[in-house]
């Protein structure tokens, strides 16, 4: 409120409180002279300035209704235009953290099936690894084995090479024999079959 409002305030109510001081003097003095007219003069003066004191103090107390009223509307207003602003980055904010949270929740979902994925790689190279590591176990066996039918197939080469004296020679001049008549039979064979042709 502004203080030409207050001051006018004042003047009012000083100006109603003047009228009925007035009144009561008016009404005091004709007491004095103890005359019928100045007694009725003087009551319809301080009647009159008991309604106009009213009359100023009720267009004061309207006055100051109003002027409450328009600031609780304007305070209202000014609460509703906050409150709607409010909303307004409430509603902002909260689209805001759901875009986020949905990116973030579509983020943790590709990390997953990432993991997911890098887990079942890590399970398939470990299984690829144990086999190979049993293909590599038996492979070391069969080369023990074979080292081993080797040893002995050494050994028996060289039990025979110390047996023998020598005297098969004639099983020399016979393979060789077999091997010519071998190949005789196969030119004879091949020379009917060329003249077929």
């Amino acid at each position: 409120m502004s203080s030409s409002r207050r001051r006018q305030r004042s003047v009012r109510v000083t100006v109603a409180v003047a009228l009925l001081s007035l009144a009561t003097v008016a009404v005091g003095a004709a007491l004095a002279f103890a005359s019928v007219l100045a007694l009725s003069v003087a009551s319809v003066f301080a009647l009159a300035c008991g309604w106009a004191a009213a009359r100023i103090v009720h267009n004061e107390l309207t006055q100051s209704w109003r002027e409450h009223a328009a600031e609780r509307a304007q305070q209202a207003k000014s609460y509703r235009e906050l409150f709607a602003q409010r909303a307004a980055e409430h509603a902002e904010f909260v689209t805001a953290i759901t875009a986020r949270m949905k990116a973030s929740e579509r983020e943790i979902g590709e990390l997953q099936g990432t993991l997911r994925l890098s887990e079942r790689r890590a399970t398939d190279a470990e299984e690829r690894v144990r086999r190979e590591a049993q293909r590599a176990v038996k492979a070391q066996e069969r080369v023990a084995e074979l080292e081993e039918a080797l040893e002995i197939r050494k050994a028996e080469e060289a039990d025979e090479l110390a047996m023998w004296d020598g005297t098969d020679l004639d099983t020399v001049v016979d393979l060789l024999a077999w091997e010519d008549r071998a190949q005789s039979a196969a030119a004879e064979a091949a020379q009917p079959a060329q003249k077929h042709a």
